[in-house]
């Protein structure tokens, strides 16, 4: 007897958001990795000047692994500003995380420690062949604030492929 052919597969196209849900579904329900990324990106999610002044300290899930509590503490003066911020707040999380993460907030004020940003490394000044070239490029720009801005961002780039070599 033949093995049975395979099931046949639908030939209309489905929306990537359907799919993903359904396969991410067991794993954000095990609830590490959506914390793990708030915590880390943090600064990008909420903009560093908020980022300074609350921090994340926990998620509560929700039952299906959706829809949870996320706990922040805030420093003094930001948690009234930061409680008529929730839905704002709500929304930037969820949409960095791309599906309804956080349904709620919880405000526990406290002392905030604030970590510092790392040192930046020094970006090598470019070769002088290279300086030589994007001089030349730039000679065409009338705008001199514009040609300011163009050199300090054209050293930036060399400098970088320049440490990178």
């Amino acid at each position: 007897m033949p093995p049975a052919p395979p099931p046949r597969r639908a030939k209309s196209l489905r929306a990537v958001a359907v799919e993903a849900d359904r396969i991410t579904g067991p794993i954000r329900k095990k609830r590490g990795l959506a914390e793990a990324a708030l915590i880390s990106d943090w600064p990008d999610i909420i903009g560093a000047a908020l980022a300074t002044e609350c921090v994340p300290l926990r998620i509560a899930r929700g039952a299906d692994g959706t829809g949870g509590t996320l706990h922040i503490r805030v420093s003094g003066a930001l948690a009234l500003e930061l409680q008529h911020m929730q839905p704002q707040v709500i929304e930037r999380i969820n949409g960095y995380f791309g599906y309804q993460a956080i349904a709620r907030i919880t405000l526990q004020q406290g002392p905030i420690t604030v970590r510092k940003p790392a040192a930046r490394k020094a970006t090598p000044p470019p070769s002088d062949e290279d300086a030589a070239a994007l001089s030349a490029q730039l000679d065409e720009v009338a705008d001199e604030d514009l040609r300011r801005a163009l050199d300090a961002l054209g050293r930036g780039i060399l400098g970088r492929k320049q440490r990178q070599n």
